[in-house]
């Protein structure tokens, strides 16, 4: 169940090496999807999603800086505003920029974020963008990531075990039926080493909501296929959001999935592929 290998790296220009990998390389003519996941978390939510897409596409997955098998470092610049950077880069290396070449992309939590700017700033360009419970409007962030974001210091000086407590209690939050536990440890763990304590509450700090307050007058101006799916029960950023953002991308399509909380890929992932499968194949 824990498997999830990103067996290739990437050097963005500030530096940063990120890990990533392509599922379904060995049908080049197959269409690119690519998958952006939020925090606390990494590629590895969607490890489910992108093997059953992986079928019909050439899917691409990694894990942003600071975050998962990727570089976490004092000083490190983690912000939206820098993912978006690092992922326009990606794009390019990845020979998915041109017009021709145009991925999908499908974007979850704060990789929402990271998705729209890149696109409405960067010049990224998207055949079709799927959102999955997307950090898109102001306010977000649940009521334990604000308080983290506020006193970052305060809880950076917590020991190693109550640390890992409140992550492990954070992480769970995320799921309407709860996570298997060797998910959960999984999703955990890489919070919990001697890099990864200060870098929790460093991503923490830096995810100013200015990154969405930038863009969020600029929906409208997307023209692409837009499809926005969210867990009915989320508790981290509650579905009106989703019918809030809808309303405000011409075209777009809100689906809500039922029994599912902010980790739709960890709740519902059969239907959240088959949402995800039918709008790549064309069905808007």
């Amino acid at each position: 169940m824990t498997q999830w290998p990103l067996d290739r790296t990437f050097r963005s220009s500030s530096g940063d090496t990120v890990w990533w990998t392509v599922l379904g390389e060995g049908q080049p003519d197959a269409p690119a999807v690519v998958l952006l996941h939020g925090t606390p978390f990494s590629s590895y939510v969607w490890r489910g999603v992108a093997r059953a897409l992986a079928a019909r596409h050439r899917v691409f997955v990694w894990d942003m800086p600071g975050y998962g098998a990727s570089e976490q470092r004092a000083g490190q610049d983690v912000s939206l505003g820098a993912q978006a950077g690092v992922f326009a880069e990606l794009l390019a290396y990845w020979g998915l920029a041109t017009e021709a070449a145009r991925p999908a992309v499908v974007a979850h939590d704060f990789g929402g974020c990271v998705a729209l700017r890149a696109h409405l700033l960067h010049g990224a360009r998207y055949a079709r963008l799927a959102l999955v419970d997307p950090v898109a409007l102001a306010p977000w962030g649940s009521p334990t990531y604000r308080l983290l974001g506020a006193h970052p210091d305060v809880f950076a000086q917590l020991p190693p075990d109550l640390h890992r407590a409140l992550v492990r209690e954070y992480v769970s939050s995320a799921s309407h039926p709860g996570l298997h536990p060797t998910v959960l440890d999984r999703l955990v763990e890489p919070w919990c080493t001697d890099a990864g304590r200060p870098a929790f509450y460093r991503q923490i700090a830096q995810n100013d909501q200015r990154f969405t307050d930038e863009i969020q007058e600029r929906y409208g101006e997307l023209t692409l296929p837009t499809l926005i799916c969210w867990g009915a029960q989320d508790t981290w950023i509650p579905p009106t959001k989703g019918r809030e953002l809808a309303a405000r991308i011409p075209g777009a399509r809100l689906k809500l999935i039922e029994n599912a909380g902010h980790l739709v890929q960890e709740d519902a992932p059969a239907e959240l592929g088959a949402a995800l499968g039918e709008f790549l194949a064309g069905g808007d």
